[in-house]
This record gives structure tokens, C-alpha cells and sequence, in this order.
């Protein structure tokens, strides 16, 4: 049976070779590979090395190498068809059923890719001739020579509504193609499409092969809407899973054992011309779990290089907020912020590739971002205050999925969090901790967290070794929260979906909530993808857009969940400042318990480790929140007796 090229491209792309190779060989990492016994042959010296860049293997020992498709046929005896179905079930690929019409739909995908060639070719063209006299200018400027520009296939669209389709057109190009490929534009109320792209100077995207599949323009006009515009979604281009020169960037990065993303075009140059080719960016959006996976293919630590502004400095946090979940053993992310008001092209033509290099060598690990976020900047003189910046940091801590990683993260932080308390040294300056100021005073790793002790507390209990605890045995049951943050976490969603205007005040608060229910998560997923993108939608887009998205039962499910209390915010005629006063409420109060459950479970370990009547404070003081909180939603809930 075959099987679509790009279909097999994006499970290569989500599935790791030493991921499948791992399971039937012990791999120990070497270098940029991975090194292990050969499972074709009995050897004591390994001769068998995997590469993820690469998607491949390879054994010395019997010469036979192949990617990971052809490694299950090798090892378990699949057909090609089977090993195809079994890795696009992990990697979450539906694979289109071979008939003639999917047979057809690659044809038409061939000729796409071959259209989006003649757009990039015509608009290299304009930028040569006479039109494109004032876009060389701009790009001599930059200090982009021409030689940059045909590296990268730069190129300018006219001014004019039709260019591009009358050029295209000429070439026996359908207009439904065209639209397809977001090259033509057809807004609501307008008959006639026209060229989404006008004056502006052209940055070609391209595939992990090397492929044109969408483009990026750069306005030519200082009073034009969009400085930046993106090609729209299309069935080549996915700007949630790709990356920006990834195609040229990534044999650099192999060689280098090291990837750096920046947030522009212009940046991604920029890097390169000072002699960092293994430089990638995002696409107009903030970073996506997908292009970090694509990020952790080629590097353990990516450096995520931002712009010394305060766009800059919100995107890293929103970077950050991204990765604390999906970090794993070995896979982190470093951050590095360029001199305020400076993007990488402006320190490169200021100061050189040393300046450069000097923002990379100080990039900051993961950790230390999440504490410069919540602590650096917070006025900490009060132990209110503390106890905040105690409770969000855990909640962010108590994200991370895997275990060991969480532990780690949760140790550090707590260290941290000790020397705020005040012993070894720790103390305060202007609302500031000494450790914020750059000197951590040392303190035992891994020692429970617990309130010190006060006069008139009771002397200590004696540390209890067995594995029960009479003390946890005499707290008061916690609520469970499940069923509620359920209804809420719908309530929330539904809101959203029903006023996506509200998107704009509550994106990144939507993005950092911590959601249980799966059909919540997708919906979300849906709104954020509608809040990168310019403009706000009407609610009938919205609906289109979850039928596109096959979330039509998702969405029927979550429905089910709001309470008959909160129906009204679903009504398209909701008091607008009602909506968003109960709304904003509505995601604080889930942050809020979300934050108790994870604070709770450090209580409950702290109490397992050392069980002092400090610590058991904390844990009955957890729970009364929670009893509290549980109690008010309750009351809500309940129905009113006319």
C-alpha cells in the first residue's frame, strides 16, 4: 500500500528513531547520538548508533540501516503497511484510506507545492526589476546583500490587487487554488478575490525538504495594518508545526549540538550572517508544544533567544509556561534576553558577533526563569506575600508530567523558598530576597518544607519512619474537586467559544490553566489558535471552525457540564461587564484550587517525611481553605426556593 510522502514526513517528525529503537535496544547516549548493541547480531562492543536529526539508524556490525519504519519490519517482521499504522497511531496521525480520491488529493498536492514554487519564483522576480527598487533599498539598509537575498529567497509582491493572480492565472492556475494556498483573499462582502499579498517584501517558508509552502510579508508601508503577515492555515502549511529556516538550519545544528530560536525572519538572518546558522523562528505565533518537540529533535537545551523588550520578556514567559509541562529527563530549554530595545540584528550591526555570543553564553536555565518571573520582581516583605509566591510557584512546579523532573524542580524551588523564610542568611532589601539579588544562601537539598517554629508552638514530634501517620490519619477529609473544576473548566471554555471577544482580555490566562477534562483542552486548543491570529471572530466563525476541527461532540459533552446557574454567559446578549467580571472570576477560582490541590500534596508529603505539628498545621490549613472553597461553590450551586 503507499502511503502519502508528507504522511510519513510528520510521523517521522513526531516520533523519535531512539524512541522506537529503545524499546528493543538499550541506547546510551554519544554525542549527538545514540549508541547500543546490535540487535542483528550478538556483539560485546556496540556497533549499532541511532540519529534522531537524521531519522535513521545504522549497524556497523551487519551493514543494514534504515528509518524507523523499516526498523519494526527488520525486528518484529511488520509489513510496511503495519509498521506505518502502528507509528501513526502513537505519534496521533490519521491516515487517509488509499483510494483513487486520496491517490487524486496527493496529485493536487504535488501541484500545489509546484504553484507555491512559480509565487516564490514571480516574487523573486519583482524584487530583481524595477518595481522592486525602493524593497532593495530598504533590505541594502538591513545591510542584506544580494547574496543574503538569494540565499533566502527573498522577494516583493506589488502594490497592485491582481498581480500575483493575473501572473498565476496565466500559468493555468485555478483561482480555487489560489485560495486554497492563501495567496488570493476573499473577505466577507467581497466578490472579486484578490492578492492576500501587496507591497511587501517576501519571505518564502519552507518544509523540512526544502519546499515553498507558504510565505511570510514584511508591509513596505509604515501605516499598513499588519507590519508582519502570515500565510493563513493551508493544506501545506501548519504554522503551529514548523519552524522558520529549520530546512538550512538543522545539519548546523546536528554539527553544533545546538539549536537557537529567535521571534523574526529578519532575526533568523541576522544569526546566520553572524555565524549562527543553526538559527530557527516561529511563525507569527508564540511558541507551540510542537515546534518545542521539533526544537528537542535537534538539540537537549535549545536556546530560545528574545527580543530585550517587553514583548520580548512576554514571550519567554510564555515560552516557559509551554515547557514546564513537557520537560523531561535531559530535555530543557536555556532563555537568553538581548540588551533592552535591541533585537538581534540591531546588537549584530551595533556591536558585532561577540555581542552575540555574549547573550548566548548568559542564557538563564528553565528555573531560574520560572523564579525571576514570580520572585525577582515581587515586593516580598510580609509572609502573606510569601505564602503567595509560595503557592504560585508550586502550581507551576506541579504541571511538570514527569515525575522525576517534577521532583528536581520541586526540591530547587524549595531551597529557593527557604531562604525567604530568613534562616541561613536569607533576608530582605527593598522588597527584594537576597537570592534574587544573585547570592542563594545554601541550604539542605531535599529537606521537607515547613513553617519554622514560633513561640508557645508544642515541642516537635518525634520523626516518624513508619509508613502511617497518625497525624495525616487525624486531618479532615478534603473534598474532592473533580466533578466541580469539571463544570467550571466547561463553563470557562463554553464562555469563550460563545464570546470570543473576551479572548483578547483572558488568552493567557486560558493558555496557563491547568485543565482535566480532555474536550476542554481540545476547545482550548481551538481558542488559542483563533487568538494568535489578527482580529476578533464572530461566534458563527467560531462554530465553522469546531466543525473543521471535528470537535462538534466535544463541544456537545462540555455543554452538558455548565451548570443550569451559568447558563446565562452562553446567551450572545450576556451583560458584556456581568460576562467578564463572573468569567475572570471563574479562571481565578480554578487557578486558586489548582494551586491548593498541588500545595496539599506537598503538605501531605512534607507530613510523611517529618511528622512535626508544624507540618500538620499546614496540612489542616490547606484543607480548611479547600473545605472553604468547596463549601461557597456548593452554596452556589444550590437552588433557590421561590
Amino acid at each position: 500500500m503507499r502511503y502519502p510522502p508528507h504522511i510519513l514526513e510528520e510521523i517521522r517528525a513526531r516520533v523519535p528513531a531512539s524512541e522506537v529503537v529503545g524499546r528493543r535496544v538499550r541506547l546510551k547516549k554519544a554525542g549527538r547520538e545514540w549508541r547500543g548493541l546490535s540487535p542483528f547480531n550478538s556483539e560485546k562492543t556496540p556497533s549499532f548508533y541511532v540519529n534522531d536529526q537524521k531519522q535513521f539508524y545504522h549497524c556497523f556490525s551487519s551493514g543494514k540501516h534504515g528509518d524507523i519504519f523499516k526498523f519494526l519490519m527488520e525486528t518484529e517482521g511488520l509489513s510496511f503497511p503495519e509498521a506505518v499504522e502502528r507509528l501513526a497511531s502513537e505519534a496521533g496521525v490519521t491516515l487517509p484510506k488509499m483510494t483513487v480520491e486520496s491517490e487524486q488529493a496527493e496529485e493536487r498536492r504535488k501541484g500545489a507545492i509546484e504553484v507555491m514554487e512559480l509565487a516564490a519564483a514571480y516574487f523573486e522576480e519583482q524584487l530583481r526589476g524595477q518595481a522592486g527598487g525602493e524593497a532593495r533599498a530598504y533590505l541594502d539598509r538591513r545591510a542584506l546583500s544580494e547574496a543574503t537575498r538569494q540565499k533566502f529567497r527573498l522577494g516583493y509582491s506589488l502594490p497592485g490587487r491582481y498581480a500575483l493572480r493575473d501572473f498565476l492565472a496565466g500559468k493555468g492556475v485555478d483561482r480555487d487554488l489560489m485560495l486554497e494556498l492563501g495567496l488570493l483573499t476573499a473577505p466577507e462582502g467581497v466578490s472579486v478575490p484578490y492578492d492576500k499579498f501587496r507591497d511587501r517584501i517576501m519571505f518564502p517558508i519552507l518544509d523540512i525538504r526544502g519546499r515553498v509552502v507558504a510565505f511570510g510579508g514584511r508591509a513596505m508601508q509604515a501605516d499598513a495594518k499588519a507590519k508582519y503577515m502570515n500565510s493563513p492555515e493551508t493544506p501545506l502549511f501548519h504554522k503551529g508545526r514548523m519552524l522558520y529556516n529549520l530546512h538550512a538550519a538543522r545539519k548546523s545544528a546536528h554539527d553544533r549540538s545546538r539549536i537557537i530560536a529567535v521571534e523574526g525572519y529578519v532575526d533568523v538572518i541576522a544569526m546566520t550572517l553572524a555565524g549562527y546558522p543553526e538559527t530557527v523562528a516561529p511563525l507569527g505565533t508564540a511558541l507551540t508544544e510542537d515546534q518545542l518537540a521539533l526544537l528537542w529533535r535537534h538539540a537537549d537545551e535549545p536556546i530560545l533567544c528574545f527580543d530585550g523588550d517587553g514583548a520580548g520578556q512576554r514571550a519567554a514567559f510564555r515560552a516557559l509556561d509551554v515547557a514546564l509541562p513537557m520537560l523531561e529527563p535531559g530535555k530543557s530549554l536555556r532563555i537568553a534576553m538581548l540588551p533592552q530595545g535591541q533585537d538581534p540584528d540591531d546588537l549584530m550591526r551595533a556591536s558585532g558577533p561577540a555581542a552575540i555570543e555574549a547573550v548566548l553564553s548568559g542564557a538563564r536555565p528553565l528555573v531560574e526563569m520560572l523564579w525571576a518571573r514570580e520572585a525577582e520582581a515581587a515586593t516580598l516583605d510580609t509572609p502573606e506575600r510569601r505564602a503567595g509566591l509560595a503557592r504560585t510557584l508550586r502550581e507551576a512546579v506541579a504541571g511538570i508530567r514527569d515525575e522525576t523532573v517534577r521532583r528536581f524542580y520541586r526540591d530547587d524551588i524549595e531551597d529557593r523558598l527557604r531562604s525567604l523564610s530568613g534562616g541561613s542568611g536569607g533576608g530582605f532589601a527593598g522588597g527584594r530576597s537576597e537570592r534574587a539579588a544573585g547570592g542563594r544562601p545554601p541550604s539542605p537539598r531535599g529537606a521537607p518544607f515547613q513553617r519554622r517554629p514560633r513561640p508557645g508552638d508544642p515541642p516537635p514530634s518525634p520523626r516518624i519512619t513508619t509508613g502511617f501517620n497518625p497525624l495525616l490519619k487525624a486531618a479532615a477529609p478534603v473534598p474532592t474537586a473533580g466533578g466541580r473544576a469539571a463544570k467550571r473548566e466547561a463553563m470557562i471554555v463554553m464562555s469563550l467559544l460563545a464570546h470570543p471577544e473576551l479572548l483578547g482580555i483572558e488568552e493567557e490566562a486560558l493558555a496557563a490553566l491547568e485543565l482535566v477534562n480532555p474536550d476542554a483542552s481540545a476547545l482550548r486548543t481551538l481558542l488559542l489558535d483563533r487568538a494568535a491570529e489578527a482580529g476578533t471572530p464572530e461566534p458563527e466563525l467560531m462554530e465553522a471552525r469546531l466543525r473543521r476541527a471535528g470537535l462538534e461532540e466535544a463541544h456537545a459533552r462540555l455543554l452538558t457540564l455548565v451548570n443550569p446557574g451559568d447558563r446565562w454567559m452562553l446567551d450572545p446578549n450576556a451583560d458584556p461587564q456581568r460576562l467578564e467580571h463572573t468569567l475572570h472570576q471563574a479562571v481565578i477560582l480554578h487557578r486558586q484550587t489548582g494551586a491548593l490541590h498541588s500545595e496539599l500534596h506537598q503538605a501531605e508529603r512534607a507530613l510523611a517525611e517529618d511528622g512535626s505539628e508544624a507540618n500538620f498545621a499546614w496540612l489542616c490549613d490547606v484543607q480548611q481553605q479547600l473545605a472553604v472553597i468547596a463549601a461557597a461553590e456548593a452554596e452556589a450551586e444550590a437552588p433557590v426556593d421561590d
